[in-house]
Protein backbone atom coordinates (compact mmCIF):
# COMPACT_ATOMS: atom_id res chain seq x y z
CA UNK A 1 0.00 0.00 0.00
CA UNK A 2 1.28 3.26 -0.64
CA UNK A 3 1.58 6.01 1.90
CA UNK A 4 1.96 9.11 0.15
CA UNK A 5 -1.35 10.44 0.91
CA UNK A 6 -1.19 9.44 4.59
CA UNK A 7 -0.48 11.07 7.62
CA UNK A 8 2.74 9.19 8.20
CA UNK A 9 3.67 10.01 4.38
CA UNK A 10 3.70 13.78 5.34
CA UNK A 11 5.58 13.32 8.61
CA UNK A 12 8.26 11.38 6.81
CA UNK A 13 8.26 14.41 4.56
CA UNK A 14 8.93 16.87 6.76
CA UNK A 15 11.29 14.76 9.31
CA UNK A 16 13.20 14.75 5.97
CA UNK A 17 13.42 18.36 5.01
CA UNK A 18 14.16 19.33 8.62
CA UNK A 19 17.14 16.71 8.88
CA UNK A 20 18.40 18.42 5.33
CA UNK A 21 17.79 21.60 6.79
CA UNK A 22 20.33 20.77 9.74
CA UNK A 23 22.46 19.40 7.27
CA UNK A 24 22.36 22.36 4.71
CA UNK A 25 23.47 24.16 8.51
CA UNK A 26 26.44 22.44 9.67
CA UNK A 27 28.86 24.93 8.64
CA UNK A 28 26.69 27.18 11.18
CA UNK A 29 25.74 25.03 13.84
CA UNK A 30 28.41 22.42 13.59
CA UNK A 31 26.74 19.52 14.01
CA UNK A 32 28.01 16.82 11.83
CA UNK A 33 25.50 16.25 9.01
CA UNK A 34 25.17 12.35 10.02
CA UNK A 35 23.64 12.63 12.67
CA UNK A 36 19.79 14.36 11.58
CA UNK A 37 19.85 11.82 8.59
CA UNK A 38 20.88 8.98 10.76
CA UNK A 39 18.05 10.11 12.69
CA UNK A 40 15.55 10.76 10.40
CA UNK A 41 16.17 7.45 8.80
CA UNK A 42 15.54 5.45 11.81
CA UNK A 43 11.78 7.93 12.81
CA UNK A 44 10.83 7.20 9.10
CA UNK A 45 11.46 3.23 8.98
CA UNK A 46 9.86 3.47 12.27
CA UNK A 47 6.40 4.78 11.88
CA UNK A 48 6.39 3.07 8.04
CA UNK A 49 6.67 -0.62 9.92
CA UNK A 50 4.18 0.47 12.28
CA UNK A 51 1.54 1.28 9.77
CA UNK A 52 2.30 -1.98 8.16
CA UNK A 53 2.19 -3.95 11.69
CA UNK A 54 -1.22 -3.03 12.42
CA UNK A 55 -2.31 -3.83 8.70
CA UNK A 56 -0.82 -7.11 9.55
CA UNK A 57 2.01 -6.83 7.20
CA UNK A 58 4.98 -7.92 8.94
CA UNK A 59 7.24 -8.68 6.10
CA UNK A 60 7.19 -5.97 3.06
CA UNK A 61 9.09 -2.95 5.32
CA UNK A 62 11.82 -5.39 6.32
CA UNK A 63 11.95 -6.66 3.38
CA UNK A 64 12.80 -3.05 1.63
CA UNK A 65 14.80 -1.77 4.31
CA UNK A 66 17.58 -5.05 3.71
CA UNK A 67 17.30 -3.53 0.19
CA UNK A 68 18.31 -1.23 0.72
CA UNK A 69 20.69 -1.65 3.55
CA UNK A 70 22.19 -3.41 0.47
CA UNK A 71 22.33 -0.66 -1.80
CA UNK A 72 24.33 0.96 1.36
CA UNK A 73 26.53 -1.70 1.87
CA UNK A 74 28.19 -1.84 -1.93
CA UNK A 75 28.66 1.70 -1.52
CA UNK A 76 30.31 1.73 1.92
CA UNK A 77 32.67 -1.11 1.28
CA UNK A 78 33.73 0.52 -2.43
CA UNK A 79 34.12 3.82 -0.46
CA UNK A 80 36.32 2.38 2.30
CA UNK A 81 38.57 0.95 -0.49
CA UNK A 82 39.32 3.78 -2.36
CA UNK A 83 39.40 6.50 0.66
CA UNK A 84 41.83 4.20 2.77
CA UNK A 85 43.92 4.19 -0.97
CA UNK A 86 43.96 8.08 -0.72
CA UNK A 87 44.88 7.99 3.06
CA UNK A 88 47.65 5.65 1.86
CA UNK A 89 48.66 7.77 -0.43
CA UNK A 90 48.59 11.44 1.50
CA UNK A 91 50.30 9.28 4.40
CA UNK A 92 53.31 8.74 1.98
CA UNK A 93 53.66 12.30 1.17
CA UNK A 94 52.63 12.15 -2.23
CA UNK A 95 49.92 14.81 -2.32
CA UNK A 96 52.85 17.37 -0.06
CA UNK A 97 55.20 16.28 -2.56
CA UNK A 98 52.78 17.86 -5.40
CA UNK A 99 52.44 20.37 -3.76
CA UNK A 100 55.81 21.19 -2.41
CA UNK A 101 57.55 21.00 -6.61
CA UNK A 102 55.04 23.26 -7.51
CA UNK A 103 55.72 25.61 -5.25
CA UNK A 104 59.62 25.54 -5.93
CA UNK A 105 59.34 25.90 -10.01
CA UNK A 106 58.75 29.68 -9.83
CA UNK A 107 55.75 29.47 -12.06
CA UNK A 108 53.77 32.63 -12.46
CA UNK A 109 50.24 33.38 -10.68
CA UNK A 110 48.23 32.85 -14.05
CA UNK A 111 50.73 29.68 -14.77
CA UNK A 112 49.65 28.50 -11.27
CA UNK A 113 45.86 29.51 -12.03
CA UNK A 114 45.93 27.21 -15.17
CA UNK A 115 48.16 24.72 -13.78
CA UNK A 116 46.14 23.84 -9.94
CA UNK A 117 43.54 23.75 -12.12
CA UNK A 118 44.15 21.34 -15.10
CA UNK A 119 45.16 18.81 -12.46
CA UNK A 120 42.13 19.14 -10.22
CA UNK A 121 40.74 18.24 -13.56
CA UNK A 122 42.46 14.89 -14.22
CA UNK A 123 43.28 13.86 -10.22
CA UNK A 124 39.14 14.22 -9.69
CA UNK A 125 39.13 12.10 -12.35
CA UNK A 126 41.00 9.05 -10.16
CA UNK A 127 40.63 10.58 -6.35
CA UNK A 128 37.31 12.32 -4.91
CA UNK A 129 37.06 15.65 -5.65
CA UNK A 130 37.08 17.13 -2.30
CA UNK A 131 40.43 15.23 -1.50
CA UNK A 132 42.11 16.94 -4.72
CA UNK A 133 40.44 20.29 -4.63
CA UNK A 134 42.10 20.29 -0.62
CA UNK A 135 45.45 19.11 -2.17
CA UNK A 136 45.48 22.52 -4.94
CA UNK A 137 44.06 24.63 -2.32
CA UNK A 138 47.08 23.80 -0.10
CA UNK A 139 49.01 24.89 -3.09
CA UNK A 140 47.56 28.00 -3.74
CA UNK A 141 47.45 29.12 -0.41
CA UNK A 142 51.31 28.41 -0.52
CA UNK A 143 52.39 30.31 -3.34
CA UNK A 144 49.34 32.97 -2.79
CA UNK A 145 50.71 34.24 0.57
CA UNK A 146 49.89 37.76 0.83
CA UNK A 147 47.81 38.21 -2.23
CA UNK A 148 44.19 37.18 -1.12
CA UNK A 149 43.18 38.14 -5.37
CA UNK A 150 44.61 35.19 -6.50
CA UNK A 151 43.51 32.63 -3.56
CA UNK A 152 40.58 33.64 -4.13
CA UNK A 153 39.92 33.19 -8.32
CA UNK A 154 42.32 30.20 -8.06
CA UNK A 155 39.77 28.65 -5.40
CA UNK A 156 36.78 28.90 -7.82
CA UNK A 157 38.75 27.65 -10.68
CA UNK A 158 39.94 24.41 -8.40
CA UNK A 159 36.46 23.60 -7.52
CA UNK A 160 34.76 24.06 -11.11
CA UNK A 161 38.00 22.24 -12.14
CA UNK A 162 37.71 19.32 -9.48
CA UNK A 163 33.68 19.11 -9.97
CA UNK A 164 34.42 18.96 -13.63
CA UNK A 165 37.21 16.18 -13.60
CA UNK A 166 34.87 13.78 -11.29
CA UNK A 167 32.20 14.06 -13.67
CA UNK A 168 33.51 11.91 -16.48
CA UNK A 169 35.53 8.43 -14.63
CA UNK A 170 32.94 6.22 -12.24
CA UNK A 171 35.56 7.08 -9.59
CA UNK A 172 35.46 10.33 -9.78
CA UNK A 173 32.65 11.33 -7.74
CA UNK A 174 30.02 9.52 -5.72
CA UNK A 175 27.44 10.20 -7.92
CA UNK A 176 28.98 8.20 -11.64
CA UNK A 177 30.06 5.76 -8.73
CA UNK A 178 26.27 4.89 -8.01
CA UNK A 179 25.21 5.20 -11.69
CA UNK A 180 27.59 2.71 -12.99
CA UNK A 181 27.04 0.16 -9.92
CA UNK A 182 23.50 0.09 -10.54
CA UNK A 183 24.43 -0.94 -14.11
CA UNK A 184 23.21 2.03 -15.95
CA UNK A 185 26.13 3.09 -17.58
CA UNK A 186 29.18 0.93 -18.91
CA UNK A 187 32.25 1.29 -17.45
CA UNK A 188 34.41 2.86 -20.81
CA UNK A 189 30.88 5.16 -21.86
CA UNK A 190 31.39 7.25 -18.79
CA UNK A 191 34.58 8.54 -21.30
CA UNK A 192 32.31 10.07 -23.52
CA UNK A 193 31.77 12.93 -20.72
CA UNK A 194 35.26 14.15 -21.09
CA UNK A 195 34.47 16.86 -23.56
CA UNK A 196 31.85 18.29 -22.21
CA UNK A 197 33.45 18.29 -18.62
CA UNK A 198 36.29 19.74 -19.85
CA UNK A 199 34.12 22.71 -21.73
CA UNK A 200 32.46 22.74 -18.23
CA UNK A 201 35.94 24.21 -16.33
CA UNK A 202 37.38 25.52 -19.55
CA UNK A 203 34.41 28.62 -20.68
CA UNK A 204 35.00 29.63 -16.93
CA UNK A 205 38.62 29.43 -16.25
CA UNK A 206 38.80 31.07 -20.07
CA UNK A 207 36.88 34.23 -18.84
CA UNK A 208 38.63 33.91 -15.27
CA UNK A 209 42.20 34.23 -16.42
CA UNK A 210 41.93 37.57 -17.47
CA UNK A 211 41.12 38.58 -13.37
CA UNK A 212 44.52 36.86 -12.10
CA UNK A 213 46.70 38.54 -11.13
CA UNK A 214 49.95 39.54 -12.81
CA UNK A 215 53.47 38.65 -11.27
CA UNK A 216 55.41 35.18 -9.42
CA UNK A 217 55.42 33.96 -6.36
CA UNK A 218 58.73 34.00 -4.62
CA UNK A 219 60.06 30.42 -4.45
CA UNK A 220 59.67 27.79 -1.56
CA UNK A 221 63.03 26.87 -0.10
CA UNK A 222 61.56 23.87 1.21
CA UNK A 223 62.44 19.99 0.19
CA UNK A 224 60.69 16.90 0.33
CA UNK A 225 61.38 13.25 -0.20
CA UNK A 226 58.92 10.72 -0.09
CA UNK A 227 58.19 7.85 2.27
CA UNK A 228 59.13 4.37 1.35
CA UNK A 229 56.50 2.74 -1.05
CA UNK A 230 54.94 5.85 -2.13
CA UNK A 231 55.31 5.28 -6.01
CA UNK A 232 54.21 1.71 -5.45
CA UNK A 233 51.09 2.63 -4.04
CA UNK A 234 50.31 4.66 -6.61
CA UNK A 235 50.75 1.37 -9.17
CA UNK A 236 48.47 -0.34 -6.74
CA UNK A 237 45.45 2.07 -6.82
CA UNK A 238 45.37 2.29 -10.47
CA UNK A 239 45.69 -1.64 -10.56
CA UNK A 240 42.85 -1.55 -8.26
CA UNK A 241 40.73 0.13 -10.41
CA UNK A 242 41.52 -2.33 -13.32
CA UNK A 243 40.49 -5.02 -10.91
CA UNK A 244 37.46 -3.56 -10.12
CA UNK A 245 36.37 -2.47 -13.83
CA UNK A 246 37.16 -6.05 -14.95
CA UNK A 247 35.21 -7.61 -12.23
CA UNK A 248 32.29 -5.44 -13.80
CA UNK A 249 32.68 -5.89 -17.06
CA UNK A 250 34.00 -9.08 -17.86
CA UNK A 251 32.56 -11.20 -14.71
CA UNK A 252 29.71 -9.32 -14.69
CA UNK A 253 30.30 -9.15 -10.76
CA UNK A 254 29.40 -6.08 -8.30
CA UNK A 255 32.18 -3.32 -8.60
CA UNK A 256 32.88 -3.47 -5.24
CA UNK A 257 34.01 -6.64 -5.22
CA UNK A 258 37.01 -5.52 -7.33
CA UNK A 259 37.75 -2.81 -4.88
CA UNK A 260 38.09 -5.06 -2.00
CA UNK A 261 39.86 -7.25 -4.01
CA UNK A 262 42.53 -4.41 -4.52
CA UNK A 263 42.12 -3.39 -0.49
CA UNK A 264 43.60 -6.66 0.06
CA UNK A 265 46.89 -5.46 -2.50
CA UNK A 266 47.16 -2.74 0.10
CA UNK A 267 47.10 -4.78 2.87
CA UNK A 268 49.84 -7.51 1.78
CA UNK A 269 51.87 -4.52 0.46
CA UNK A 270 51.79 -2.79 4.23
CA UNK A 271 52.49 -6.36 5.57
CA UNK A 272 55.81 -6.35 3.19
CA UNK A 273 56.64 -2.89 4.29
CA UNK A 274 56.10 -3.65 8.04
CA UNK A 275 58.07 -6.97 7.75
CA UNK A 276 61.13 -5.18 6.09
CA UNK A 277 61.12 -1.72 7.74
CA UNK A 278 63.58 -2.78 9.91
CA UNK A 279 65.91 -3.79 7.72
CA UNK A 280 65.47 -0.96 5.61
CA UNK A 281 66.33 0.93 8.14
CA UNK A 282 69.87 -0.50 8.90
CA UNK A 283 70.93 1.16 5.57
CA UNK A 284 69.10 -0.65 2.67
CA UNK A 285 69.43 2.43 -0.32
CA UNK A 286 65.84 2.40 -1.32
CA UNK A 287 63.73 2.09 -4.57
CA UNK A 288 60.78 5.06 -4.07
CA UNK A 289 63.15 7.49 -2.63
CA UNK A 290 63.87 10.72 -4.20
CA UNK A 291 63.95 14.82 -4.24
CA UNK A 292 61.12 16.52 -5.03
CA UNK A 293 61.66 17.27 -8.71
CA UNK A 294 61.57 13.87 -9.55
CA UNK A 295 65.47 13.46 -8.80
CA UNK A 296 66.60 10.82 -6.44
CA UNK A 297 67.81 11.07 -3.14
CA UNK A 298 71.27 10.25 -1.63
CA UNK A 299 72.18 8.54 1.23
CA UNK A 300 69.35 6.39 3.71
CA UNK A 301 65.90 6.46 2.43
CA UNK A 302 63.01 8.37 3.82
CA UNK A 303 61.43 5.79 6.56
CA UNK A 304 58.77 8.67 7.60
CA UNK A 305 57.59 7.67 10.55
CA UNK A 306 58.97 5.66 13.09
CA UNK A 307 56.04 3.00 12.74
CA UNK A 308 56.16 0.79 10.05
CA UNK A 309 53.22 1.34 7.67
CA UNK A 310 50.00 0.05 9.00
CA UNK A 311 46.48 0.10 6.62
CA UNK A 312 44.49 0.15 9.23
CA UNK A 313 45.85 3.36 10.39
CA UNK A 314 44.63 4.94 7.32
CA UNK A 315 41.32 2.59 7.62
CA UNK A 316 40.51 4.78 11.22
CA UNK A 317 41.51 8.11 9.23
CA UNK A 318 38.43 7.34 7.06
CA UNK A 319 35.88 10.45 7.05
CA UNK A 320 33.25 8.04 9.63
CA UNK A 321 30.42 10.98 9.14
CA UNK A 322 30.48 11.06 5.54
CA UNK A 323 29.97 7.23 5.36
CA UNK A 324 27.22 7.63 7.72
CA UNK A 325 25.95 10.66 6.04
CA UNK A 326 25.50 8.49 3.28
CA UNK A 327 23.60 5.86 5.11
CA UNK A 328 21.09 8.33 6.42
CA UNK A 329 20.45 9.76 2.84
CA UNK A 330 20.27 6.27 1.44
CA UNK A 331 17.98 5.15 3.95
CA UNK A 332 15.57 8.68 4.42
CA UNK A 333 15.17 8.56 0.30
CA UNK A 334 14.45 4.59 -0.09
CA UNK A 335 11.74 4.96 2.76
CA UNK A 336 10.24 8.07 0.42
CA UNK A 337 10.34 5.75 -2.27
CA UNK A 338 8.69 3.05 -0.02
CA UNK A 339 6.02 5.48 0.55
CA UNK A 340 5.20 6.55 -3.30
CA UNK A 341 6.54 10.15 -2.99
CA UNK A 342 9.32 9.15 -5.71
CA UNK A 343 6.99 7.70 -8.15
CA UNK A 344 5.25 11.45 -8.54
CA UNK A 345 8.42 12.89 -8.70
CA UNK A 346 9.57 10.63 -11.52
CA UNK A 347 6.24 10.83 -13.35
CA UNK A 348 6.19 14.76 -12.77
CA UNK A 349 9.99 15.15 -14.43
CA UNK A 350 10.68 12.56 -16.56
CA UNK A 351 6.87 12.13 -18.42
CA UNK A 352 5.41 15.76 -17.68
CA UNK A 353 8.57 17.69 -18.39
CA UNK A 354 10.83 15.27 -20.60
CA UNK A 355 13.95 13.67 -19.59
CA UNK A 356 16.23 16.61 -21.03
CA UNK A 357 14.71 18.92 -19.04
CA UNK A 358 14.39 17.08 -16.15
CA UNK A 359 18.38 16.32 -15.75
CA UNK A 360 19.35 19.55 -16.49
CA UNK A 361 16.71 20.89 -13.86
CA UNK A 362 18.02 18.55 -11.14
CA UNK A 363 21.56 19.67 -11.95
CA UNK A 364 20.41 23.07 -11.09
CA UNK A 365 19.09 21.73 -8.15
CA UNK A 366 22.35 20.23 -6.93
CA UNK A 367 24.21 23.88 -6.56
CA UNK A 368 22.11 24.32 -3.07
CA UNK A 369 20.97 20.56 -2.56
CA UNK A 370 23.47 17.86 -1.97
CA UNK A 371 23.80 15.72 -5.71
CA UNK A 372 23.91 12.66 -3.57
CA UNK A 373 20.51 12.48 -2.52
CA UNK A 374 19.34 13.98 -6.04
CA UNK A 375 21.17 11.10 -7.53
CA UNK A 376 20.05 8.23 -5.27
CA UNK A 377 16.37 9.71 -5.82
CA UNK A 378 16.72 9.36 -9.65
CA UNK A 379 17.91 5.82 -9.05
CA UNK A 380 15.16 4.90 -6.82
CA UNK A 381 12.76 6.77 -9.54
CA UNK A 382 14.38 4.21 -12.15
CA UNK A 383 13.01 6.34 -15.01
CA UNK A 384 13.52 4.49 -18.61
CA UNK A 385 16.42 6.99 -19.97
CA UNK A 386 19.44 6.16 -22.41
CA UNK A 387 22.76 5.97 -22.19
CA UNK A 388 22.60 9.42 -23.19
CA UNK A 389 19.96 10.68 -20.45
CA UNK A 390 22.03 8.77 -18.03
CA UNK A 391 25.31 10.35 -18.59
CA UNK A 392 23.22 13.47 -19.07
CA UNK A 393 21.93 13.39 -15.69
CA UNK A 394 25.35 11.88 -14.30
CA UNK A 395 27.25 15.24 -15.25
CA UNK A 396 24.65 17.57 -14.48
CA UNK A 397 24.60 16.54 -10.66
CA UNK A 398 28.24 16.47 -11.02
CA UNK A 399 29.21 20.05 -11.98
CA UNK A 400 26.20 21.69 -11.05
CA UNK A 401 27.31 22.23 -7.72
CA UNK A 402 29.96 24.51 -9.19
CA UNK A 403 27.11 26.95 -9.68
CA UNK A 404 27.32 28.06 -5.87
CA UNK A 405 30.48 27.56 -3.49
CA UNK A 406 27.85 25.66 -0.46
CA UNK A 407 26.76 23.28 -3.96
CA UNK A 408 30.02 20.71 -2.92
CA UNK A 409 31.79 19.49 -0.88
CA UNK A 410 34.87 20.44 -2.37
CA UNK A 411 33.51 24.31 -2.19
CA UNK A 412 32.53 24.38 1.47
CA UNK A 413 35.64 22.85 2.70
CA UNK A 414 37.61 25.21 0.78
CA UNK A 415 35.70 28.21 2.21
CA UNK A 416 37.20 26.60 5.60
CA UNK A 417 40.71 26.16 4.66
CA UNK A 418 41.00 29.49 2.73
CA UNK A 419 38.92 31.72 5.15
CA UNK A 420 38.46 35.33 4.23
CA UNK A 421 39.65 34.52 1.03
CA UNK A 422 37.53 32.58 -0.73
CA UNK A 423 34.10 33.03 0.53
CA UNK A 424 30.41 32.29 -1.12
CA UNK A 425 30.50 36.01 -2.21
CA UNK A 426 33.57 35.89 -3.70
CA UNK A 427 32.48 32.67 -5.36
CA UNK A 428 28.83 34.23 -6.58
CA UNK A 429 30.86 36.96 -8.53
CA UNK A 430 31.73 34.55 -10.72
CA UNK A 431 28.34 32.18 -10.89
CA UNK A 432 27.30 33.93 -14.42
CA UNK A 433 30.37 32.90 -16.08
CA UNK A 434 30.31 29.34 -14.38
CA UNK A 435 26.86 29.03 -15.28
CA UNK A 436 27.78 29.63 -19.15
CA UNK A 437 30.24 26.41 -18.68
CA UNK A 438 27.47 24.76 -17.53
CA UNK A 439 24.92 25.24 -20.18
CA UNK A 440 28.30 24.74 -22.31
CA UNK A 441 28.92 21.18 -21.35
CA UNK A 442 25.04 20.29 -22.26
CA UNK A 443 25.44 21.50 -25.32
CA UNK A 444 28.85 19.91 -25.64
CA UNK A 445 27.16 16.48 -24.89
CA UNK A 446 23.65 16.89 -26.56
CA UNK A 447 25.71 17.32 -29.84
CA UNK A 448 28.82 15.23 -29.76
CA UNK A 449 27.11 12.47 -27.72
CA UNK A 450 23.34 12.33 -29.81
CA UNK A 451 24.30 8.90 -31.37
CA UNK A 452 23.95 7.71 -27.71
CA UNK A 453 19.96 9.23 -27.19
Amino acid sequence: MLLNDHLVGYVALTLFALAYLAVIAEEFTHLRKSKPVVLAAGVIWALIGWVYAQSGDDHSVAAAVRLNLLDFGELMLFLLAAITYINALEERGVFESLRVWLTRRGFSYRQLFWITGVLAFFISGVADNLTTALVMCAVVLAVGAGNPRFVSIACVSIVVAANAGGAFTPFGDITTLMVWQKGKVDFLNFFYLFVPSAVNYLIPAALMHFAVPGGRPAAAPAQLTLKRGARRIVALFFLTIATAAAFHHFLHLPPVLGMMTGLAYLKFFGFFLRVTHERTRRGANGNDSHRVGFTRGGGEENLGDPVPFDVFRNVARVEWDTLFFFYGVVMCVGALGFIGYLELASHFLYQDLGATTANVLVGLASAVLDNIPLMFAVLDMNPNLSTGQWLLITLTTGVGGSLLSIGSAAGVALMGQAKGQYTFFSHLKWTPAIALGYAGSIAAHLWINQHLF
